[in-house]
């Protein structure tokens, strides 16, 4: 529980939201989840009472001190029952990320037959503007807070972007940073050596037969029929990052596989859509998730540009 906001504070008084509104502005994500605990506190209290009403009574020993009695012991129920795992709460926090375009959970694993581990989305100079979305593209809405990793990894990999895209035949430099984030979560989980030492793989790229340079395996995640599967497979190495960026523009942009992909390169949600029928990834949510780091990018853009 976030210090200084109690579950029944929205309910209580003006100071739990007063404490909320801080939360959210030092950390959105905390603030997201306190939120939506606030939120399923209220309905079980309120579930609580109807069915206390539904209940006959005998009226025998009903007064005002046992009904107060009765509400505050259904208060505390209602607290114990929020927050569960699985619960109401979780089911509110995500759409609450969704449509501020946090990307739920810490750390998210997704491979297919390109793309290696997955880590979360729900971010390095840009000084030229981000490309229009046309299309289907979601809504940007604005973050009240972007992260120092997310803001460094944009403004370190910009340079290489914007080469790549030059190749790639139109991909859009911000299309390409944003899916480098996701399959590296911003960084944090590259694609290493057994000695420990990077392998440049922003795009978690396989190594197929055809694929004559360094390799790096590694256990990764595979969706089979549904089902998430640990398996060990070779990835692409590279010298640079600049070389990993080279690489993704080539492949996107010179195999029929992903035309489709190319040729939405004016939409976010197209493009990823595209990309996930093409086969780059086993993961069944790998275009949603592609989509919404694609806009946080787009908003790190903004923010420093």
């Amino acid at each position: 529980m976030t210090a200084g906001v109690g579950n029944a504070g929205l309910a209580a008084d003006g100071r739990g939201v007063d404490a909320l509104r801080a939360t959210a502005a030092r950390d959105p994500k905390a603030a997201i989840k306190e939120a939506a605990k606030q939120f399923e506190g209220l309905f079980m209290r309120e579930l609580m009472k109807s069915m206390r009403q539904a209940t006959q009574s005998s009226g025998l020993l009903d007064n005002s001190t046992t009904e107060l009695g009765t509400e505050m012991l259904d208060t505390q129920f209602a607290q114990q029952m929020t927050g569960l795992r699985g619960g109401l709460s979780e089911a509110i926090a995500r759409h609450l990320e969704r449509q501020m375009g946090i990307a739920p959970g810490a750390t998210d694993d997704a491979a297919g037959s390109e793309a290696g581990p997955a880590a979360p989305a729900s971010a390095t100079p840009v000084p030229a503007a981000p490309a229009p979305l046309r299309g289907n593209a979601p809504t940007l809405v604005p973050l009240p807070d972007l992260s120092a990793t997310q803001i460094g990894f944009v403004q370190q990999h910009a340079q290489a972007a914007r080469d790549a895209q030059q190749q790639s035949g139109g991909i859009p430099a911000s299309f390409m940073l944003a899916q480098a984030a996701h399959e590296t979560g911003w960084g944090q989980h590259p694609i290493r050596h057994a000695d420990g030492r990077s392998a440049h793989n922003l795009f978690g790229i396989k190594a197929g037969a055809g694929w004559k340079g360094e390799v790096a395996e590694i256990t990764t995640t595979e969706v089979i029929d549904g089902h998430a599967h640990k398996v060990k497979a070779k990835f692409r190495a590279y010298a640079s990052d600049a070389e990993s960026f080279k690489d993704y523009a080539r492949l996107i942009g010179d195999s029929p596989r992903y035309s489709r992909a190319l040729a939405q390169s004016g939409s976010a949600q197209g493009f990823a859509q595209e990309l996930q029928r093409a086969g780059y990834a086993t993961d069944p949510h790998y275009a949603d998730k592609l989509t919404r780091t694609i806009n946080t990018t787009l908003r790190v853009q903004r923010a420093v540009g």
